[in-house]
Formats: C-alpha cells, sequence, structure tokens
C-alpha cells in the first residue's frame, strides 16, 4: 500500500475526489499527509474532516526543502498535486523522481505551462474557439505541465460556456475522475513490481 500526499492551494475538490476513492476501496493506497501553501484554505477542512493530518508550509525561500523534509518524514512514495499552484524546485524533483503527478484542466499540450492555471486556462480554450477541452494527469519534471502523459479525458465545450461553466464540467468529468483512476493505476503497479520483485 502506498503512502500518498496531497499538495493543494485552494478548495481541494480533486483532494475530495481522492479521498473519496481512497474511502471507497478504489485505491490500494493511504493519504499519509495534505500540504499547502497558502493557510485556511478549504481543501485542509477537507482533510480534517477525513481525519488526515495536514500541514501548512508557506511561499518562502526555503519552501523546498521544508517540503521534502516534510515528504521524507510521511515516507510519501507519491506526491499528487492537486490544484497546488507553485512550481516544484530542482530539490523537490530529484527527492522523489517520477513519484510527483499533476492533474491539468486541459488537454496537454493545448493551454500549458507557465501562467496557465485555474480559469486562465478555460478562458482561454474559449478565446481560442476549441470545441474540445478536458483534462490531463502527467508526471512532473522540470518544465511546466511538460513531464510525460499518464491519462487524458476529453469534454466538450458548448456554445454557452463561460470560464466558469466550463471549469467545472472539466472537473466533473475529467478531473475527478482520471486522477484517482491514474493514482490506482500507480498504486496497483507498485504492488505488482514489489510482488514481482
Amino acid at each position: 500500500m502506498l503512502n500518498i500526499a496531497v499538495l493543494v492551494s485552494g478548495g481541494g475538490s480533486n483532494l475530495q475526489a481522492l479521498i473519496n476513492a481512497v474511502e471507497a476501496g478504489g485505491i490500494n493506497g493511504r493519504i499519509v499527509t495534505v500540504v499547502s501553501n497558502k493557510p485556511g484554505v478549504y481543501a485542509l477542512e477537507r482533510a480534517k474532516k477525513h481525519s488526515i493530518p495536514f500541514k501548512v508550509i508557506p511561499d518562502g525561500k526555503d519552501f523546498d526543502s521544508l517540503l521534502v523534509a516534510h515528504l521524507k518524514e510521511n515516507k510519501a512514495d507519491l506526491v499528487v498535486l492537486a490544484g497546488f499552484l507553485r512550481i516544484l524546485g530542482k530539490e523537490v524533483l530529484d527527492a522523489f523522481p517520477k513519484k510527483i503527478i499533476n492533474v491539468h484542466p486541459s488537454l496537454i499540450p493545448s493551454f500549458c505551462g507557465d501562467g496557465f492555471y485555474g480559469l486562465k486556462v478555460h478562458r482561454a480554450a474559449l478565446d481560442y474557439g476549441v470545441k474540445v477541452t478536458g483534462a490531463t494527469v502527467h508526471y512532473v519534471n522540470d518544465i511546466t505541465d511538460g513531464g510525460e502523459i499518464i491519462s487524458q479525458k476529453a469534454v466538450c465545450v458548448k456554445p454557452d460556456d463561460t470560464p466558469e461553466t466550463l471549469q467545472r464540467r472539466v472537473m466533473e468529468e475529467a478531473e475527478w475522475v482520471i486522477l484517482p483512476q491514474a493514482v490506482a493505476d500507480i498504486c496497483n503497479k507498485e504492488r505488482k513490481d514489489r510482488k514481482d520483485g
């Protein structure tokens, strides 16, 4: 069973999707810590409601080293960025190679990279006039949204969509589906590898 750390910066709806999947037995892992770079966000309330330990590490020059220490202390096997609005530095990436995944609210390589987060992604998709958008789960490397793609799910854009309505539908129809599934697949693969090894 893998130890999962979830990093959040806001409301935590993707965290909730992960919690629901773990509690339903759909993920062969346990969430050992939730970390936020912002105090007082609702994601921490979600962690508290489910008795999951959480920690706030405020943005600052020592953020990466404090995060690495906390993740190692909690023996994290997999780090999941679930609406985490901060770029991780080399120290974190080196400490957890191919062990960090992110969910991004577009079909990478469209509308991704530096500056593309939250409603900005959906506004850009609507401004461009795409008929299909979606979400992507990918490994995290030193290029923003540039790591190997794990899974994607498409969502149709409706003619009357606003950035807000599109964001909600992409979360409900794509992010909350493919993020728990990707985590489940990684946990199952790890369990099989350990058994075979």
